[in-house]
């Protein structure tokens, strides 16, 4: 069965490489949306309903090919993938993602996001990313838990367009939208997920936030205790174990 892994936010599918080697499920093919280590289309707004769309168009192509896949998103990756999910389950076996508590009525975004969301304010700090040295981006990640090797790459892929697409799609999402999207989130049960709960996880929702989500949603939760939000650049085999346990169990 096909794995398609989905990154997202400021990260590059080089946040995957650690991952990959351990994963057992199938064949991996990495999806990296627009302005995210990939080209943006003429006309893509970069809103949360348009990459749902993009997402959705690129597993209609492989699932024509292959069949349903084995989806599984990390940060705003992870938002499409519930997306998909509560919308198009005919496309997948089973989904993962590491985010479902952000569709909790009750989620409140976290700090750097509100700021993104705000006119001005947001350019002001995409702008200050933009000129801040790789390197230093590079020691925030690593600082963070990324591992070295992966924080260089996905530091050197931030540029104005992942910048441009970081305010259009924050601000797209901004409450009530991933409140009211989560409305839906009862229809992502129509297949097998997998919550991933990094415990020291603190921009996707509290563990009430993300166990009621992932409750609705039917998902099972898996609790990768004193991983931080870059858990599969942070201890991968871990990381991989989970996934390869849930994929035996379907």
């Amino acid at each position: 069965m096909t794995v398609v892994l989905v990154h997202g936010n400021p990260e590059t599918p080089a946040v995957w490489d650690l991952l990959v080697p351990h994963l057992t499920g199938g064949p991996v093919v990495l999806l990296a949306p627009p302005g995210f280590g990939a080209a943006v289309p003429e006309g893509f707004g970069a809103t949360v309903l348009e990459y749902r769309d993009w997402l959705v168009g690129e597993l209609e192509t492989i699932v024509a090919a292959e069949g349903p896949v084995d989806l599984v998103g990390h940060d705003w990756g992870g938002g499409h993938v519930v997306n998909v999910a509560m919308t198009r389950p005919d496309l997948l076996r089973s989904w993962a993602s590491d985010i479902v508590g952000v569709f909790d009525a009750d989620y409140v975004w976290h700090d750097l996001a509100q700021v993104w969301q705000r006119p001005e304010a947001g350019e002001q700090a995409v702008a200050q990313l933009l000129r801040t040295p790789v390197e230093q981006q590079a020691a925030y990640l690593v600082g963070a838990g990324m591992a070295a090797p992966v924080a260089e790459q996905v530091a050197a892929g931030f540029d104005e367009a992942m910048a441009d697409s970081i305010l259009k799609l924050y601000r797209s999402a901004a409450q009530p939208v991933v409140a009211e999207l989560g409305a839906d989130l009862e229809q992502a049960a129509a297949r097998p997920g997998l919550a991933l709960q990094a415990s020291e996880d603190h921009m996707v929702g509290t563990d009430e936030q993300r166990e009621r989500a992932a409750a609705r949603a039917g998902a099972r939760v898996e609790v990768l205790a004193g991983l931080g939000h870059w858990w599969m650049a942070e201890d991968p085999e871990r990381g991989a174990a989970a996934l390869n346990a849930f994929w035996a169990a379907h």
